[in-house]
């Protein structure tokens, strides 16, 4: 995967030789690791008070040669431009489902302008309006863990009876590493059906002993552990957790042997958050109120919760939802207050005290939609995300196995 950033030029320094390394405070740049640090000089000041009438200008210059994506968790000022909005999946279906549109501007994070670019036309652009949208949970799996992760399987004579699969909220390069070893991606909609294909595919879900299959999930472990405990009927004891940091994981042979479900340490940084004090504090303070979570929550918020879903599962909850009811909702912040808005007839709570926008996600702003589209006006293309060839064709066998999937439409 490489992403390019036209019409910028900078020094890279060496890639660092282990993933996740800083560099040292003024000791230059690594553009190879970091996203967005180069700024274009032609960005907007926030302050500015044309930006609507900017963007608007650009919008309409711009006409059905650019499809404009906003994801669920987007600020009000970028949703307010684009022609859809829904979850990371169903944005980059809609992308593709666009060819005649010359630009893709994805108002996301990176993993999913990278499913967009996959899944559109190579005449077609996408557009990340600032590189540095990225996702905490894609990064917590880089492709070079994962292979040595697979190497330490390897070792351990787990490797050939475990089937990797991965969450929608990931790399393309970890999306290809499932489809080279036989696996799947899955999002928290079909994660129940993408894990019991995976069992199927290594005797089952049922089976038992130290020769039972085995699921290696990426890179959300809540989701994994919540889906093969609360869907699959496993237990607790059959989920351990590989720690990419660790030698060996953290993990014993006996351990690896033993396990059903090989969970990644990664999580969502907002999702995460939430608490099970939390969740009882809003019970005794607001008898009657209806806990609606995410299932990338942790598994003590989730087995408190009420109703457990998607996002597109959480938005049509709150639609349907009888009028005088009260809900606390446990996922990213701004979605919550669009929902409350949207339902004045509903009393509508965000599950944590603090603020808790997905940082990542909040740094697609109205001046770097302004300063995109107004480029792409301009016939200059900005933050091009490509995802190679051949990172593409294995990442595509692993989507290709997800929509082959039983069950619901694959959703986040």
């Amino acid at each position: 995967m490489t992403s390019t950033t036209t019409g910028t030029t900078a020094t890279a320094l060496p890639t660092p030789a282990v993933p996740g390394s800083l560099l040292l405070l003024g000791r230059g740049r690594d553009l190879a690791s970091e996203r967005g640090v180069e700024c274009p000089g032609d960005l907007p000041a926030p302050s500015d008070p044309d930006l609507v009438a900017r963007a608007q200008r650009a919008r309409a210059e711009l006409g059905d040669r650019a499809f404009v994506l906003g994801h669920h968790y987007q600020r009000d000022e970028v949703i307010a431009f684009a022609d859809v909005t829904g979850d990371s999946f169903t944005l980059a279906r809609d992308a593709a489902a666009r060819p005649e549109a010359e630009y893709v501007v994805f108002c996301g994070v990176h993993f999913m302008a990278e499913s967009a670019d996959m899944l559109t036309g190579p005449e077609q652009a996408v557009v990340l309006p600032d590189l540095s949208a990225g996702c905490s949970m894609a990064d917590m799996a880089a492709i070079t863990q994962v292979e040595d992760a697979w190497r330490v399987l390897q070792d351990a004579g787990v490797a050939e009876r475990t089937v990797p699969v991965t969450y929608m909220n990931s790399s393309a390069a970890i999306k290809a590493f499932t489809g080279r070893h036989g696996g799947t991606v899955c999002t928290s909609s079909n994660a129940e059906q993408a894990l019991r294909w995976a069992f199927e595919q290594v005797g089952g879900v049922e089976a038992e002993g130290p020769t039972s299959g085995k699921v290696l999930f990426l890179p959300d472990q809540h989701l994994g552990r919540n889906t093969a405990v609360l869907a699959l009927g496993l237990s607790l004891d059959d989920c351990v957790v590989f720690d990419p940091w660790r030698p060996g994981g953290g993990l014993t042979r006996e351990q690896l042997e033993r396990a059903r479900m090989i969970l990644w340490r990664g999580h969502c940084s907002v999702h995460g958050r939430f608490s099970a004090e939390a969740v009882d504090a809003y019970r005794e303070r607001v008898p009657g109120i209806n806990v609606l979570v995410h299932p990338e929550c942790r598994h003590e918020v989730v087995t408190r919760a009420d109703v457990v879903g998607s996002t597109e599962l959480i938005i049509r909850t709150i639609e349907r939802a009888e009028p005088g009811s009260s809900w606390v909702v446990g996922t990213e912040l701004n979605l919550v207050k669009r929902l409350a808005a949207a339902h004045p007839d509903k009393d509508v709570h965000f599950l944590d005290r603090d603020v808790c926008y997905c940082s990542t996600m909040n740094r697609i702003d109205l001046p770097h939609l302004v300063w995109a589209l107004e480029s792409l006006a301009a016939g200059r293309v900005v933050n091009r995300v490509v995802v190679d060839e051949e990172t593409a064709r294995w990442a595509k066998v692993g989507l290709d196995r997800m929509l082959a999937l039983p069950g619901p439409t694959a959703r986040d």
